[in-house]
């Protein structure tokens, strides 16, 4: 592949991050509680009602904490950002000095590495001295709401399915049909996002449906016996 053609992830990490694990929460947690549900009672109107009801606190627990989440780390980073900025307009000496360094560590020989510091900080001091020193890029900084929309978004989606399932489905095929389509989803959520990253999709499949398997099993069972949703 050439240079101009590659097609590297890592800028959209964040977003990634909050729509896959919004999508698998919803799908898993909604199955679980659908599921939980029928096993205690066979009346369609109440397994509905519970995963609507948990459909909408999900998708807005969801938006809450990854804005606050997110929130937090972004007010990390620009309190770095600040205290980067004051040394370069008031200790620059050192802060270049700390940059060369930066190249000798990464095999530069010292005059090199003092005039690689010396060109780069003549564009954008700031940026070179965020990213070589914090590790702070532009294109993966803490961005809150779009966490919080994508995550919100991704779990409302996620979690209509096994409710449409549960509720499309006759009692008598009403586990069976739901899982089926519980475990299609979560394939389809592990290689596409697999893939949407860039990584191979074996692991991720088998991860995301062996947890949700675990997860739906464990709540059937506990409402089975106890005859109450546990979500």
């Amino acid at each position: 592949m050439s240079p101009t053609n590659e097609d590297h992830s890592s800028h959209r990490i964040g977003l990634l991050r909050a729509m896959v694990l919004g999508a698998n929460d919803g799908i898993i947690s909604t199955a679980c509680l659908v599921l939980g549900v029928a096993a205690a009672t066979a009346q369609r109107s109440t397994i509905l009602t519970a995963g609507m009801a948990g459909l909408v606190a999900g998708a807005a627990s969801m938006a809450l904490g990854e804005y606050v989440s997110v929130s937090s780390q972004r007010d990390s980073e620009q309190s770095d950002i600040a205290k980067e900025r004051w040394e370069l307009e008031n200790t620059p000496d050192i802060e270049l000095a700390e940059l060369a360094g930066i190249y000798r560590k990464k095999g530069l020989p010292q005059a090199l590495a003092h005039e690689v510091a010396v060109e780069l900080t003549k564009h954008d001091a700031l940026k070179i001295h965020l990213a070589e020193e914090l590790g702070i890029h532009e294109a993966t900084r803490a961005r809150p709401l779009q966490a919080s929309v994508g995550s919100a978004g991704s779990f409302a989606v996620g979690a209509a399915i096994p409710l449409i399932a549960v509720s499309a489905f006759s009692q008598s095929l009403r586990f069976t049909g739901t899982i089926a389509v519980v475990v299609l989803t979560l394939i389809a959520l592990g290689g596409s996002s697999a893939k949407y990253g860039g990584a191979h999709p074996v692991r991720p499949v088998i991860r995301v449906v062996f947890g949700g398997l675990v997860a739906i099993a464990v709540t059937m069972a506990v409402g089975k016996l106890f005859g109450a949703a546990v979500a």
